[in-house]
């Protein structure tokens, strides 16, 4: 039993690094409503696309429609990892105006969203 609190300070420490300063993945996904059009498909996807060119936080964005054969996505169809430096460049693009006139484009479109942010383990 005495380990058991050397064990917790290591967590403890490693999660604290962890979080600091290691970089952040930004996972969101997409379903839309039923009378969006492609045409405003697309240009949500451009949108998106584009913000990497606009904000300075993003190091990277992948995207792609869903193409799993188990039939599990439940609506939706757009999937987005967006890649941070760390958490603190997250919580810049979140509120940074491309990123807010990006949203405003994106909501009367938009039926349902999923956001997941993780930092990613050795």
């Amino acid at each position: 039993m005495r380990f058991l609190p050397v064990v917790a300070a290591l967590v403890m420490t490693a999660t604290s690094a962890l979080s600091a300063e290691a970089p952040v993945r930004h996972i969101v996904s997409f379903k839309f409503k039923a009378e969006a059009t492609p045409a405003d498909i697309q240009k949500i996807e451009r949108g998106f696309a584009e913000l990497k060119s606009k904000i300075s936080e993003v190091q990277s964005i992948e995207w792609g429609t869903n193409i799993s054969p188990e039939d599990r996505a439940k609506g939706f169809t757009h999937m987005w990892v967006v890649t941070f430096a760390d958490m603190a460049a997250l919580k810049a693009y979140i509120v940074h105006p491309d990123h807010v006139a990006f949203v405003t484009l994106l909501k009367p479109s938009l039926d349902d969203v999923f956001v997941f942010d993780f930092q990613p383990k050795p």
